[in-house]
């Protein structure tokens, strides 16, 4: 029996290229999640460029326009864990779609908002899509993929938020200008662009194989006669509660990074009459690049702890280019960032997956991934109430970078190296009678 771990070979014994090893039903399944991320990443991250527009129709502060960002990931936590059990129990490939589904007609729903309360209920409740994408799509990818390769998926899995937010940026720079023909319309725009990502899914529906260890999980089950503890009941039982513990500590680190690093930055780069179009492309290359450099080497014996740390650690040596005064070292530094720290994301979907056993792995990775945004989620608000306290934006997003950089550094550093893991339908985790 070849070794799982080993590369597959050619009849003539020469390995092949890693991506012949992945068959057309893996390639669509991993189509699908990228797409669904990708599409996820434009809709949140357009809000990001339309903060002073916002500010200017509602007459609110800065606060109060970062806080569109916090309640959006805030209500990330229900969609996760509400789409993550599903997963669990109905399978991945249904609440994956309904997810996307529901995020793309809250993003159109929010153009039409009239008051600002308004669009803080469209944005909550958009989260709540949001965080259903991701619980629902990385166990279906990564239970998919080959498990060598699986370092591989998760880089190019991840880096499609840093995809949808390069397009959220030439959407902004090319369209916004041609539709912004009066102060309350072109923000409407960009945010009814939203509804396009509920095209796919008419074709996830004909083309997208259900996850076949999880299908493997039910015909056990089915063997046995038997039922699985509702999943978000299991992941806080003894031996399992110290894993959704550190788990959501470490994504309440990375999204307090992640939004440190990103969601005033483009304020930023106004404010210093620098326009963000190429800034935000290197910034976005760099995380695609590093999300790939990263998952890839997250296979070697760095494994995924080791290049978490360092990819981290260049994000804090990064930190004077990326937020310098000299457009030249600003294009650098965007580029080094993401492929830096914001690089360092590509090791989260194999890591977060590979931590928990088959029958809980959808909730338990959802809810340790936007239990964490909900951790993170007060980043823009915070970085807001610093500005208006007197507080330099940059100075304000130096402190919360190196702070979260190094707090992602740690807390990998405090969990266990999950390289390798089989994913197996029995796993270690018990299974009740059903009624």
């Amino acid at each position: 029996m070849q070794n799982p771990a080993a590369p597959a070979l050619r009849p003539d014994g020469r390995p092949l290229p890693w991506y012949r090893e992945v068959t057309a039903d893996q390639w669509r399944a991993f189509t699908a999640c990228f797409l669904g991320w990708v599409l996820d990443g434009f809709d949140f991250t357009i809000l990001t460029f339309i903060l002073v527009d916002i500010e200017r129709n509602f007459t609110v502060g800065a606060a109060l326009a970062g806080a569109l960002g916090t309640v959006t990931l805030l209500f990330r936590v229900v969609g996760g864990i509400g789409a993550g059990t599903a997963a669990d129990r109905w399978g991945r490939k249904g609440p994956l779609m309904f997810s996307i589904l529901w995020y793309s007609l809250l993003a159109f729903l929010s153009g039409f908002s009239t008051s600002y309360t308004m669009l803080f209920t469209f944005r909550a409740i958009f989260g709540i899509g949001m965080g259903g994408v991701w619980a629902a799509a990385m166990p279906l990818t990564i239970e998919h993929w080959p498990p060598r390769l699986r370092g591989l998926a998760s880089g190019m899995l991840q880096s499609g938020w840093s995809w949808g937010f390069m397009l959220s940026t030439l959407v902004y720079t090319y369209i916004y200008p041609l539709v912004n023909t009066r102060p309350d319309f072109g923000w409407r725009v960009m945010f009814w662009i939203g509804i396009l990502p509920a095209l796919s899914l008419f074709w996830m529906m004909k083309k997208v194989k259900e996850s076949p260890v999880w299908l493997a999980r039910q015909q056990q089950l089915a063997t046995v006669q038997k039922k699985d503890t509702v999943s978000l009941v299991r992941i806080f039982h003894r031996d399992m509660i110290g894993i959704t513990i550190q788990t959501s500590l470490v994504m309440g680190a990375f999204i307090f990074s992640y939004h440190s690093l990103t969601f005033w930055y483009p304020t930023f780069l106004k404010s210093e009459h620098l326009a963000p179009l190429n800034f935000l492309v290197l910034f976005n290359a760099g995380s695609i690049i590093g999300a790939f450099l990263w998952g890839h080497l997250s296979e070697s014996r760095l494994g995924r702890r080791g290049a978490a740390i360092l990819a981290m650690l260049g994000g804090v040596v990064t930190i004077p280019l990326y937020l310098g005064t000299s457009s030249t070292l600003l294009l650098v530094g965007a580029l080094l960032m993401g492929l830096t720290a914001s690089g360092a994301w590509g090791v989260v979907p194999a890591y977060l997956t590979e931590r928990y056993p088959t029958a809980v792995r959808g909730v338990g990775a959802g809810f340790a991934y936007h239990v964490g945004a909900g951790l993170g989620s007060f980043t823009p608000f915070v970085i807001g109430a610093m500005q208006d306290r007197g507080v330099a934006l940059t100075h304000a997003m130096t402190i919360c970078v190196v702070i979260s950089c190094l707090l992602v550094a740690a807390l990998m550093l405090m969990g266990p190296e999950t390289r390798g893991r089989e994913f197996v339908p029995s796993d270690d985790v018990p299974v009740t009678v059903g009624h």
